[in-house]
Protein backbone atom coordinates (compact mmCIF):
# COMPACT_ATOMS: atom_id res chain seq x y z
CA UNK A 1 0.00 0.00 0.00
CA UNK A 2 1.11 3.52 -0.52
CA UNK A 3 -0.58 5.30 2.10
CA UNK A 4 -0.25 8.66 1.11
CA UNK A 5 -1.98 7.95 -2.29
CA UNK A 6 -4.42 5.43 0.51
CA UNK A 7 -4.85 9.23 2.75
CA UNK A 8 -6.10 10.80 -0.68
CA UNK A 9 -8.95 8.36 -0.79
CA UNK A 10 -9.80 8.86 2.27
CA UNK A 11 -9.79 12.87 1.72
CA UNK A 12 -11.59 12.45 -1.13
CA UNK A 13 -14.64 10.19 0.38
CA UNK A 14 -14.89 13.15 3.04
CA UNK A 15 -15.23 15.53 0.24
CA UNK A 16 -17.83 13.44 -1.53
CA UNK A 17 -19.56 13.07 1.67
CA UNK A 18 -19.59 17.29 2.31
CA UNK A 19 -21.34 17.17 -1.60
CA UNK A 20 -23.68 15.02 -0.42
CA UNK A 21 -24.53 17.26 2.80
CA UNK A 22 -24.87 19.99 0.35
CA UNK A 23 -21.13 22.17 1.86
CA UNK A 24 -19.90 21.49 -1.07
CA UNK A 25 -21.19 22.03 -5.04
CA UNK A 26 -21.47 18.76 -7.15
CA UNK A 27 -18.85 18.24 -9.84
CA UNK A 28 -15.51 19.22 -9.08
CA UNK A 29 -11.89 17.94 -9.99
CA UNK A 30 -10.54 15.70 -7.37
CA UNK A 31 -7.56 14.76 -10.01
CA UNK A 32 -5.03 17.74 -8.25
CA UNK A 33 -5.20 16.80 -4.82
CA UNK A 34 -2.11 15.27 -3.10
CA UNK A 35 -1.11 13.73 -0.29
CA UNK A 36 2.28 13.83 0.92
CA UNK A 37 4.68 13.94 3.79
CA UNK A 38 4.81 17.86 5.59
CA UNK A 39 8.20 19.48 4.94
CA UNK A 40 8.75 19.93 8.90
CA UNK A 41 7.67 16.79 10.66
CA UNK A 42 6.77 18.72 13.39
CA UNK A 43 3.67 19.89 11.15
CA UNK A 44 2.35 15.91 11.30
CA UNK A 45 2.57 12.98 8.70
CA UNK A 46 0.40 13.48 5.74
CA UNK A 47 -0.63 17.12 4.45
CA UNK A 48 -3.02 17.67 1.17
CA UNK A 49 -3.82 20.69 -0.69
CA UNK A 50 -7.37 19.49 -1.28
CA UNK A 51 -9.00 22.99 0.22
CA UNK A 52 -6.59 25.05 -1.78
CA UNK A 53 -7.20 23.33 -5.17
CA UNK A 54 -11.03 23.38 -4.97
CA UNK A 55 -11.47 27.00 -3.48
CA UNK A 56 -12.15 28.80 -6.67
CA UNK A 57 -14.02 26.33 -8.23
CA UNK A 58 -16.14 25.70 -5.20
CA UNK A 59 -16.44 29.78 -4.13
CA UNK A 60 -15.39 29.38 -0.90
CA UNK A 61 -12.42 29.86 0.93
CA UNK A 62 -9.59 27.63 1.41
CA UNK A 63 -10.06 27.68 5.24
CA UNK A 64 -13.84 27.34 4.80
CA UNK A 65 -13.28 23.73 3.21
CA UNK A 66 -10.26 23.03 5.25
CA UNK A 67 -11.98 23.26 8.34
CA UNK A 68 -15.08 21.10 7.98
CA UNK A 69 -12.77 18.50 6.19
CA UNK A 70 -10.86 18.04 9.01
CA UNK A 71 -13.72 17.50 11.28
CA UNK A 72 -14.75 14.54 8.74
CA UNK A 73 -11.07 12.90 8.75
CA UNK A 74 -11.19 13.01 12.32
CA UNK A 75 -13.68 10.96 12.80
CA UNK A 76 -10.83 8.29 10.99
CA UNK A 77 -9.93 5.96 13.48
CA UNK A 78 -6.04 6.10 11.61
CA UNK A 79 -6.55 10.32 12.23
CA UNK A 80 -5.55 11.13 15.83
CA UNK A 81 -5.19 14.75 15.02
CA UNK A 82 -5.05 17.16 12.67
CA UNK A 83 -4.45 21.48 12.08
CA UNK A 84 -4.84 23.57 9.15
CA UNK A 85 -2.43 25.40 8.37
CA UNK A 86 -1.35 29.26 6.84
CA UNK A 87 -4.34 29.95 4.32
CA UNK A 88 -5.64 26.24 4.05
CA UNK A 89 -3.12 23.47 4.19
CA UNK A 90 -4.37 21.00 5.99
CA UNK A 91 -1.85 18.62 8.19
CA UNK A 92 -2.88 15.26 9.91
CA UNK A 93 -1.08 13.09 12.26
CA UNK A 94 -1.49 9.38 11.73
CA UNK A 95 -1.97 7.05 14.49
CA UNK A 96 1.06 4.72 15.18
CA UNK A 97 -0.90 2.13 14.99
CA UNK A 98 -1.21 2.68 11.08
CA UNK A 99 2.49 3.24 11.00
CA UNK A 100 2.64 -0.14 12.25
CA UNK A 101 0.80 -1.81 9.60
CA UNK A 102 2.74 -0.79 6.75
CA UNK A 103 5.61 -2.46 8.60
CA UNK A 104 3.81 -5.38 8.49
CA UNK A 105 2.78 -5.51 4.83
CA UNK A 106 6.83 -5.08 4.49
CA UNK A 107 6.96 -8.11 6.36
CA UNK A 108 4.53 -10.09 4.09
CA UNK A 109 6.08 -9.09 0.78
CA UNK A 110 9.86 -9.05 1.27
CA UNK A 111 11.77 -7.03 -1.34
CA UNK A 112 8.84 -7.09 -3.44
CA UNK A 113 7.01 -4.35 -1.16
CA UNK A 114 6.74 -1.24 -2.95
CA UNK A 115 5.57 -2.98 -6.40
CA UNK A 116 2.91 -1.02 -7.47
CA UNK A 117 -0.27 -1.71 -9.77
CA UNK A 118 -0.11 2.28 -10.77
CA UNK A 119 1.03 1.66 -14.22
CA UNK A 120 -1.99 -1.24 -14.80
CA UNK A 121 0.21 -3.09 -17.32
CA UNK A 122 0.52 -0.35 -19.72
CA UNK A 123 3.65 -0.54 -22.54
CA UNK A 124 6.51 1.24 -22.45
CA UNK A 125 9.84 1.31 -24.36
CA UNK A 126 12.82 2.31 -23.00
CA UNK A 127 15.40 2.64 -25.24
CA UNK A 128 19.35 3.64 -24.04
CA UNK A 129 22.90 3.19 -24.97
CA UNK A 130 22.02 2.90 -28.54
CA UNK A 131 25.75 4.00 -29.21
CA UNK A 132 27.15 4.01 -32.77
CA UNK A 133 28.84 0.56 -33.13
CA UNK A 134 32.12 2.55 -33.96
CA UNK A 135 33.98 1.89 -30.71
CA UNK A 136 33.79 0.39 -27.55
CA UNK A 137 31.57 1.81 -24.59
CA UNK A 138 33.06 4.69 -23.11
CA UNK A 139 31.87 6.10 -19.70
CA UNK A 140 29.57 8.81 -20.84
CA UNK A 141 27.41 5.20 -22.45
CA UNK A 142 27.96 3.94 -18.96
CA UNK A 143 25.78 6.89 -17.46
CA UNK A 144 22.72 6.16 -20.37
CA UNK A 145 23.19 2.91 -20.05
CA UNK A 146 22.22 2.64 -16.00
CA UNK A 147 19.58 5.73 -15.97
CA UNK A 148 17.68 3.51 -18.52
CA UNK A 149 18.19 0.49 -16.91
CA UNK A 150 17.25 1.29 -13.55
CA UNK A 151 14.88 3.47 -14.93
CA UNK A 152 13.36 0.49 -16.93
CA UNK A 153 13.14 -1.33 -13.62
CA UNK A 154 11.57 1.39 -11.77
CA UNK A 155 8.90 1.88 -14.24
CA UNK A 156 8.37 -2.41 -14.19
CA UNK A 157 8.26 -2.35 -10.17
CA UNK A 158 5.50 0.77 -10.53
CA UNK A 159 3.37 -1.71 -12.44
CA UNK A 160 4.37 -0.68 -16.22
CA UNK A 161 5.30 -3.81 -18.87
CA UNK A 162 8.83 -2.41 -19.89
CA UNK A 163 11.14 -3.20 -23.24
CA UNK A 164 14.81 -2.22 -22.86
CA UNK A 165 15.42 -1.63 -26.32
CA UNK A 166 19.09 -0.44 -28.31
CA UNK A 167 19.05 1.37 -31.58
CA UNK A 168 21.76 0.13 -33.67
CA UNK A 169 22.68 2.96 -36.07
CA UNK A 170 24.25 0.87 -38.47
CA UNK A 171 23.31 2.76 -41.40
CA UNK A 172 24.75 6.13 -42.72
CA UNK A 173 28.01 7.96 -43.37
CA UNK A 174 29.92 6.93 -39.52
CA UNK A 175 29.80 3.40 -40.60
CA UNK A 176 31.22 3.66 -43.50
CA UNK A 177 34.20 5.61 -41.93
CA UNK A 178 34.14 2.65 -39.91
CA UNK A 179 34.43 -0.07 -43.09
CA UNK A 180 37.33 2.26 -44.11
CA UNK A 181 39.23 3.10 -41.08
CA UNK A 182 38.39 -1.26 -40.46
CA UNK A 183 40.01 -1.42 -44.23
CA UNK A 184 43.66 0.78 -42.93
CA UNK A 185 43.66 -1.95 -40.34
CA UNK A 186 43.16 -4.85 -42.35
CA UNK A 187 46.08 -3.94 -44.79
CA UNK A 188 48.49 -2.90 -41.71
CA UNK A 189 47.85 -6.63 -40.49
CA UNK A 190 49.15 -7.98 -43.90
CA UNK A 191 52.10 -6.09 -43.53
CA UNK A 192 51.88 -2.40 -45.23
CA UNK A 193 53.05 0.26 -43.39
CA UNK A 194 50.13 3.04 -42.38
CA UNK A 195 51.86 5.79 -41.17
CA UNK A 196 48.62 8.17 -40.18
CA UNK A 197 44.93 7.78 -39.81
CA UNK A 198 43.41 10.15 -42.07
CA UNK A 199 41.50 12.49 -40.65
CA UNK A 200 37.62 11.66 -40.16
CA UNK A 201 38.24 8.05 -39.94
CA UNK A 202 38.68 6.10 -36.68
CA UNK A 203 41.97 6.15 -35.09
CA UNK A 204 41.47 3.86 -31.95
CA UNK A 205 43.62 0.92 -31.78
CA UNK A 206 40.60 -1.58 -31.23
CA UNK A 207 40.13 -1.68 -34.93
CA UNK A 208 43.46 -3.48 -34.78
CA UNK A 209 42.02 -6.71 -33.85
CA UNK A 210 39.24 -6.17 -35.99
CA UNK A 211 41.53 -5.77 -39.13
CA UNK A 212 43.62 -8.62 -38.10
CA UNK A 213 41.13 -11.20 -37.87
CA UNK A 214 39.55 -10.02 -41.47
CA UNK A 215 43.11 -9.97 -43.01
CA UNK A 216 43.43 -14.18 -40.84
CA UNK A 217 40.25 -14.99 -42.57
CA UNK A 218 40.48 -13.52 -46.15
CA UNK A 219 44.36 -12.76 -46.29
CA UNK A 220 44.90 -10.50 -49.09
CA UNK A 221 41.45 -11.41 -51.29
CA UNK A 222 40.33 -7.54 -50.56
CA UNK A 223 43.59 -6.01 -51.16
CA UNK A 224 43.00 -5.37 -55.05
CA UNK A 225 39.14 -4.85 -55.03
CA UNK A 226 37.52 -1.69 -55.19
CA UNK A 227 36.10 0.22 -52.44
CA UNK A 228 32.92 -1.04 -53.88
CA UNK A 229 33.86 -4.07 -52.96
CA UNK A 230 35.40 -4.36 -49.97
CA UNK A 231 33.34 -1.39 -48.00
CA UNK A 232 30.53 -3.39 -47.21
CA UNK A 233 32.41 -6.64 -46.03
CA UNK A 234 34.75 -4.46 -43.98
CA UNK A 235 31.71 -2.44 -42.57
CA UNK A 236 29.74 -5.32 -41.82
CA UNK A 237 32.82 -7.10 -40.26
CA UNK A 238 33.29 -4.30 -37.75
CA UNK A 239 29.75 -3.81 -36.65
CA UNK A 240 29.49 -7.23 -35.79
CA UNK A 241 32.65 -7.35 -33.93
CA UNK A 242 32.06 -4.42 -32.21
CA UNK A 243 28.46 -4.70 -31.24
CA UNK A 244 29.37 -8.32 -29.98
CA UNK A 245 32.13 -6.75 -27.64
CA UNK A 246 29.38 -3.74 -26.60
CA UNK A 247 27.18 -6.29 -25.80
CA UNK A 248 29.51 -8.23 -23.91
CA UNK A 249 30.34 -5.43 -21.30
CA UNK A 250 26.79 -4.38 -21.33
CA UNK A 251 26.41 -7.45 -19.58
CA UNK A 252 28.98 -7.25 -17.47
CA UNK A 253 27.71 -4.39 -16.09
CA UNK A 254 23.83 -5.95 -15.83
CA UNK A 255 22.29 -4.25 -18.70
CA UNK A 256 20.37 -6.78 -20.36
CA UNK A 257 18.25 -5.81 -23.22
CA UNK A 258 15.32 -7.06 -24.66
CA UNK A 259 15.52 -5.84 -28.35
CA UNK A 260 17.64 -5.09 -30.57
CA UNK A 261 16.54 -2.73 -33.62
CA UNK A 262 18.90 -2.16 -36.69
CA UNK A 263 18.59 1.65 -38.87
CA UNK A 264 19.92 -0.22 -41.73
CA UNK A 265 17.42 -3.42 -41.53
CA UNK A 266 14.96 -0.57 -40.87
CA UNK A 267 15.74 1.68 -43.65
CA UNK A 268 15.47 -1.58 -46.06
CA UNK A 269 12.35 -2.69 -44.73
CA UNK A 270 10.92 0.19 -46.42
CA UNK A 271 10.00 2.07 -42.88
CA UNK A 272 10.86 5.57 -43.94
CA UNK A 273 8.49 5.70 -46.99
CA UNK A 274 5.41 4.40 -44.77
CA UNK A 275 6.12 7.10 -42.35
CA UNK A 276 7.03 9.83 -45.09
CA UNK A 277 3.75 8.77 -46.88
CA UNK A 278 1.79 8.96 -43.64
CA UNK A 279 3.06 12.35 -43.09
CA UNK A 280 2.36 13.27 -47.03
CA UNK A 281 -1.65 11.81 -45.68
CA UNK A 282 -1.75 14.35 -42.98
CA UNK A 283 -0.81 17.47 -45.02
CA UNK A 284 2.56 17.65 -43.07
CA UNK A 285 5.39 17.73 -45.64
CA UNK A 286 5.82 20.27 -48.17
CA UNK A 287 8.88 21.86 -50.83
CA UNK A 288 10.11 25.09 -49.40
CA UNK A 289 12.57 27.40 -47.89
CA UNK A 290 14.34 27.65 -45.11
CA UNK A 291 15.64 30.57 -43.26
CA UNK A 292 19.34 31.06 -42.44
CA UNK A 293 20.48 30.23 -38.95
CA UNK A 294 21.06 33.09 -37.05
CA UNK A 295 24.46 34.31 -36.28
CA UNK A 296 27.74 32.39 -38.37
CA UNK A 297 26.06 30.02 -41.04
CA UNK A 298 27.53 26.56 -40.72
CA UNK A 299 29.37 25.54 -43.73
CA UNK A 300 27.22 23.23 -45.31
CA UNK A 301 24.35 25.16 -45.25
CA UNK A 302 22.54 25.67 -48.44
CA UNK A 303 19.79 28.10 -49.25
CA UNK A 304 17.69 25.78 -51.63
CA UNK A 305 14.09 24.35 -52.59
CA UNK A 306 13.45 21.12 -49.63
CA UNK A 307 11.56 18.40 -48.92
CA UNK A 308 9.94 19.62 -45.20
CA UNK A 309 8.02 18.67 -42.02
CA UNK A 310 5.84 20.78 -41.05
CA UNK A 311 7.68 20.57 -37.72
CA UNK A 312 6.08 24.18 -36.04
CA UNK A 313 2.75 22.84 -35.90
CA UNK A 314 3.74 20.56 -32.94
CA UNK A 315 5.83 23.21 -31.11
CA UNK A 316 9.51 22.74 -32.75
CA UNK A 317 11.17 25.91 -33.25
CA UNK A 318 11.04 25.49 -37.46
CA UNK A 319 10.45 22.81 -39.94
CA UNK A 320 12.98 20.55 -40.68
CA UNK A 321 13.97 18.93 -44.27
CA UNK A 322 13.80 15.06 -44.29
CA UNK A 323 15.95 14.87 -47.27
CA UNK A 324 19.77 15.78 -48.46
CA UNK A 325 20.25 17.42 -51.50
CA UNK A 326 21.34 14.29 -53.07
CA UNK A 327 17.76 13.08 -52.54
CA UNK A 328 18.81 10.36 -49.72
CA UNK A 329 17.09 10.78 -46.14
CA UNK A 330 17.98 12.45 -43.30
CA UNK A 331 19.07 10.88 -40.03
CA UNK A 332 16.14 12.68 -39.06
CA UNK A 333 13.49 11.03 -41.18
CA UNK A 334 15.17 7.99 -40.40
CA UNK A 335 14.42 8.52 -36.37
CA UNK A 336 10.62 9.43 -37.22
CA UNK A 337 10.29 6.18 -39.08
CA UNK A 338 11.96 4.16 -36.11
CA UNK A 339 9.72 5.52 -33.52
CA UNK A 340 6.79 5.15 -35.92
CA UNK A 341 8.21 1.84 -36.22
CA UNK A 342 7.48 1.59 -32.03
CA UNK A 343 4.74 3.04 -32.57
CA UNK A 344 3.61 0.37 -34.65
CA UNK A 345 4.84 -2.34 -32.90
CA UNK A 346 2.16 -1.32 -29.67
CA UNK A 347 4.16 1.60 -27.60
CA UNK A 348 2.43 4.81 -27.47
CA UNK A 349 4.85 5.91 -24.33
CA UNK A 350 8.29 6.00 -25.07
CA UNK A 351 11.42 6.99 -23.31
CA UNK A 352 14.39 7.72 -25.12
CA UNK A 353 17.74 8.09 -22.89
CA UNK A 354 20.44 10.55 -25.05
CA UNK A 355 23.54 11.75 -24.40
CA UNK A 356 24.52 15.84 -23.80
CA UNK A 357 25.14 16.42 -27.18
CA UNK A 358 21.82 15.65 -28.50
CA UNK A 359 20.19 18.66 -26.54
CA UNK A 360 19.09 20.63 -29.82
CA UNK A 361 17.37 17.61 -31.58
CA UNK A 362 14.41 16.95 -28.51
CA UNK A 363 11.76 19.41 -29.72
CA UNK A 364 12.40 18.48 -32.69
CA UNK A 365 11.66 14.24 -32.54
CA UNK A 366 9.25 15.15 -29.98
CA UNK A 367 7.56 16.50 -32.61
CA UNK A 368 8.10 14.14 -35.05
CA UNK A 369 6.51 11.57 -32.46
CA UNK A 370 3.30 13.68 -31.74
CA UNK A 371 2.58 14.04 -35.71
CA UNK A 372 3.39 10.26 -36.46
CA UNK A 373 1.33 9.23 -33.94
CA UNK A 374 -1.70 11.46 -34.66
CA UNK A 375 -0.99 12.79 -31.04
CA UNK A 376 -1.85 9.50 -29.98
CA UNK A 377 2.03 8.82 -28.66
CA UNK A 378 4.46 10.48 -26.07
CA UNK A 379 8.03 10.68 -26.28
CA UNK A 380 10.05 11.83 -23.10
CA UNK A 381 13.92 12.19 -23.77
CA UNK A 382 16.56 12.14 -20.55
CA UNK A 383 19.66 13.76 -21.53
CA UNK A 384 22.62 12.21 -19.89
CA UNK A 385 25.37 14.80 -19.11
CA UNK A 386 28.86 14.05 -19.62
CA UNK A 387 31.16 12.29 -17.06
CA UNK A 388 35.13 13.11 -16.59
CA UNK A 389 36.72 10.09 -14.70
CA UNK A 390 39.25 11.53 -11.89
CA UNK A 391 41.54 10.20 -9.31
CA UNK A 392 41.68 11.72 -5.75
CA UNK A 393 40.49 15.30 -7.91
CA UNK A 394 43.31 14.56 -10.94
CA UNK A 395 41.63 13.49 -14.38
CA UNK A 396 42.31 10.10 -15.48
CA UNK A 397 43.95 10.05 -19.01
CA UNK A 398 42.19 8.93 -21.78
CA UNK A 399 42.61 5.47 -22.73
CA UNK A 400 45.09 4.27 -25.31
CA UNK A 401 43.69 1.37 -26.49
CA UNK A 402 40.34 3.74 -27.35
CA UNK A 403 42.24 6.94 -28.52
CA UNK A 404 40.21 9.46 -27.21
CA UNK A 405 37.97 8.54 -24.29
CA UNK A 406 37.94 6.14 -21.26
CA UNK A 407 36.33 3.14 -22.06
CA UNK A 408 33.35 1.32 -19.57
CA UNK A 409 35.42 -2.03 -19.75
CA UNK A 410 38.11 0.32 -17.92
CA UNK A 411 35.94 1.21 -15.05
CA UNK A 412 34.58 -1.77 -14.83
CA UNK A 413 37.66 -3.38 -14.54
CA UNK A 414 38.97 -0.39 -11.74
CA UNK A 415 35.76 -0.67 -9.52
CA UNK A 416 33.21 -3.53 -10.35
CA UNK A 417 29.96 -3.01 -11.60
CA UNK A 418 27.66 -2.55 -8.39
CA UNK A 419 29.55 0.77 -7.85
CA UNK A 420 29.68 2.05 -11.20
CA UNK A 421 25.71 1.21 -11.10
CA UNK A 422 25.20 3.01 -7.64
CA UNK A 423 27.55 5.92 -8.30
CA UNK A 424 26.09 7.12 -11.71
CA UNK A 425 22.73 7.10 -9.59
CA UNK A 426 23.24 9.18 -7.37
CA UNK A 427 23.21 12.63 -9.24
CA UNK A 428 20.14 13.51 -11.81
CA UNK A 429 20.68 12.37 -15.17
CA UNK A 430 20.82 15.85 -16.78
CA UNK A 431 23.56 16.98 -14.06
CA UNK A 432 27.36 16.78 -15.16
CA UNK A 433 28.86 13.87 -13.05
CA UNK A 434 32.72 13.52 -11.64
CA UNK A 435 33.12 9.54 -11.29
CA UNK A 436 36.20 9.41 -8.69
CA UNK A 437 37.54 6.11 -8.79
CA UNK A 438 39.10 6.56 -5.17
CA UNK A 439 35.77 8.47 -3.69
CA UNK A 440 33.32 5.78 -5.14
CA UNK A 441 35.41 3.13 -2.97
CA UNK A 442 36.10 4.43 0.37
CA UNK A 443 34.50 3.23 3.29
CA UNK A 444 32.85 6.40 4.67
CA UNK A 445 29.34 8.59 4.74
CA UNK A 446 30.59 10.30 2.27
CA UNK A 447 30.04 7.41 -0.37
CA UNK A 448 26.43 6.89 -0.75
CA UNK A 449 27.20 3.21 -2.18
CA UNK A 450 29.18 1.82 0.65
CA UNK A 451 26.88 3.80 3.17
CA UNK A 452 23.74 2.21 2.09
CA UNK A 453 25.57 -1.40 1.34
CA UNK A 454 26.97 -0.79 5.06
CA UNK A 455 23.27 -0.84 5.70
CA UNK A 456 21.96 -3.77 4.40
CA UNK A 457 25.09 -5.85 5.92
CA UNK A 458 23.99 -4.35 9.25
CA UNK A 459 20.69 -5.93 8.40
CA UNK A 460 21.81 -8.87 8.38
CA UNK A 461 24.46 -9.00 10.95
CA UNK A 462 21.59 -8.10 13.47
CA UNK A 463 20.08 -11.21 12.04
CA UNK A 464 23.30 -13.34 12.36
CA UNK A 465 23.66 -12.24 16.10
CA UNK A 466 20.19 -12.57 17.07
CA UNK A 467 20.46 -16.09 14.96
CA UNK A 468 23.46 -17.09 17.34
CA UNK A 469 22.01 -16.24 20.86
CA UNK A 470 19.32 -18.90 19.85
CA UNK A 471 16.50 -16.57 18.94
CA UNK A 472 14.23 -17.26 15.84
CA UNK A 473 14.08 -14.90 12.85
CA UNK A 474 11.21 -16.63 10.93
CA UNK A 475 8.01 -15.80 11.67
CA UNK A 476 8.75 -11.94 12.14
CA UNK A 477 5.44 -10.66 10.21
CA UNK A 478 3.59 -11.99 13.27
CA UNK A 479 5.85 -10.47 15.73
CA UNK A 480 4.10 -8.24 18.26
CA UNK A 481 5.21 -4.56 16.77
CA UNK A 482 2.67 -2.49 19.43
CA UNK A 483 5.76 -2.71 21.11
CA UNK A 484 7.34 -0.50 18.75
CA UNK A 485 7.05 2.89 20.75
CA UNK A 486 10.47 4.19 20.87
CA UNK A 487 10.43 7.80 18.66
CA UNK A 488 13.19 6.98 16.61
CA UNK A 489 11.73 3.29 15.85
CA UNK A 490 8.43 4.98 14.95
CA UNK A 491 10.45 7.45 12.51
CA UNK A 492 12.04 4.75 11.03
CA UNK A 493 9.04 2.94 10.47
CA UNK A 494 7.55 6.18 8.55
CA UNK A 495 10.13 6.02 6.55
CA UNK A 496 9.64 2.22 5.44
CA UNK A 497 6.09 2.91 4.57
CA UNK A 498 6.83 5.88 2.30
CA UNK A 499 8.65 3.28 -0.11
CA UNK A 500 5.94 2.61 -2.10
CA UNK A 501 4.88 6.67 -2.65
CA UNK A 502 9.07 7.09 -3.47
CA UNK A 503 8.63 4.18 -6.27
CA UNK A 504 5.61 5.10 -7.85
CA UNK A 505 6.48 9.33 -7.96
CA UNK A 506 9.72 8.41 -8.90
CA UNK A 507 8.26 6.01 -12.04
CA UNK A 508 6.15 9.12 -12.47
CA UNK A 509 8.93 11.39 -13.04
CA UNK A 510 10.88 9.59 -14.76
CA UNK A 511 13.78 9.77 -11.99
CA UNK A 512 15.44 7.00 -10.74
CA UNK A 513 18.28 9.35 -9.11
CA UNK A 514 15.17 9.67 -6.55
CA UNK A 515 15.25 6.22 -5.01
CA UNK A 516 19.39 6.68 -4.30
CA UNK A 517 18.75 9.74 -2.06
CA UNK A 518 16.07 7.69 -0.38
CA UNK A 519 18.22 4.66 -0.03
CA UNK A 520 19.95 6.95 1.61
CA UNK A 521 18.56 8.63 4.39
CA UNK A 522 17.18 5.72 5.08
CA UNK A 523 20.35 3.93 5.57
CA UNK A 524 21.32 6.92 7.64
CA UNK A 525 18.64 6.81 9.98
CA UNK A 526 19.38 3.35 10.60
CA UNK A 527 23.25 3.66 11.61
CA UNK A 528 22.22 6.75 13.89
CA UNK A 529 19.63 4.99 15.71
CA UNK A 530 21.91 1.70 15.69
CA UNK A 531 24.46 4.64 17.57
CA UNK A 532 21.76 5.28 19.76
CA UNK A 533 21.77 1.39 21.04
CA UNK A 534 25.27 1.45 21.66
CA UNK A 535 24.98 4.31 24.10
CA UNK A 536 21.41 3.07 25.79
CA UNK A 537 21.67 -0.34 26.19
CA UNK A 538 17.68 -0.19 26.58
CA UNK A 539 17.16 0.56 22.84
CA UNK A 540 19.46 -2.22 21.63
CA UNK A 541 17.25 -5.30 18.88
CA UNK A 542 18.31 -7.76 21.43
CA UNK A 543 16.69 -7.33 25.03
CA UNK A 544 17.68 -10.32 27.29
CA UNK A 545 14.48 -11.96 28.88
CA UNK A 546 11.89 -9.77 26.55
CA UNK A 547 11.42 -12.20 23.84
CA UNK A 548 8.32 -10.08 22.91
CA UNK A 549 9.91 -6.71 22.23
CA UNK A 550 13.51 -8.58 20.37
CA UNK A 551 11.24 -9.94 17.72
CA UNK A 552 9.28 -6.49 17.12
CA UNK A 553 12.82 -4.70 17.09
CA UNK A 554 14.10 -7.81 14.54
CA UNK A 555 11.32 -7.43 12.55
CA UNK A 556 11.87 -3.73 12.02
CA UNK A 557 15.78 -4.64 10.80
CA UNK A 558 14.50 -7.14 8.53
CA UNK A 559 11.72 -4.19 7.28
CA UNK A 560 14.83 -2.47 6.37
CA UNK A 561 16.83 -4.68 4.94
CA UNK A 562 13.72 -5.52 2.79
CA UNK A 563 13.52 -2.35 1.84
CA UNK A 564 17.11 -1.28 0.95
CA UNK A 565 17.26 -4.59 -1.33
CA UNK A 566 14.27 -3.78 -3.00
CA UNK A 567 15.98 -0.27 -4.04
CA UNK A 568 19.74 -1.88 -4.74
CA UNK A 569 17.60 -4.15 -7.22
CA UNK A 570 16.01 -1.18 -9.19
CA UNK A 571 19.38 -0.22 -9.36
CA UNK A 572 20.18 -3.84 -10.52
CA UNK A 573 22.77 -3.59 -7.45
CA UNK A 574 23.61 -6.65 -5.50
CA UNK A 575 23.10 -6.54 -1.65
CA UNK A 576 25.84 -7.44 0.67
CA UNK A 577 25.05 -9.41 3.37
CA UNK A 578 29.05 -8.88 5.05
CA UNK A 579 31.33 -5.48 4.64
CA UNK A 580 34.90 -6.68 3.84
Amino acid sequence: MNPYRHFIGEIVAALQSMQAAGELPEKLDFSAITAEPPRDAAHGDIATNAAMVLSKAAGKKPRDIAEPLLARLKANPDVVDGAVAGPGFLNLKIADGFWRARLGDCLKAGIAYGDSSMGKGGKVNVEYVSANPTGPLHVAHARGAIVGDALSNLLHKAGYDVTKEYYINDAGAQVDKLGQSTYLRYREALGETIESIPEGLYPGEYLKDVGAAIAKRDGARWVAKPESDWLPEMRAFAIATLMAEIKADLETLGVHIDVYSSERALVESGAVDRAFEELTRQGLIYQGRLEPPKGQLPDDWEDREQTLFRATQFGDEVDRPLKKSDGSWTYFANDIAYHHDKYRRGFADMIDVWGADHGGYVNRMKAAVSAITAKQGELDVKLCQLVRVMRNGELVRMSKRAGTFVTLRDLLDEVGPDVVRFTMLTRKNDAPFDFDLVKATEQSRDNPVWYVQYGHARTRSVMRQATAAGIAIDGLDSAPLDRLSDAGELALIRMIAQWPRQVEAAAVAHEPHRIAFYLYDLAAAFHSHWNRGREEPGLRFVIEGDSDLTRARLALVQGIGFVIGSGLKVFGVTPVDEMR
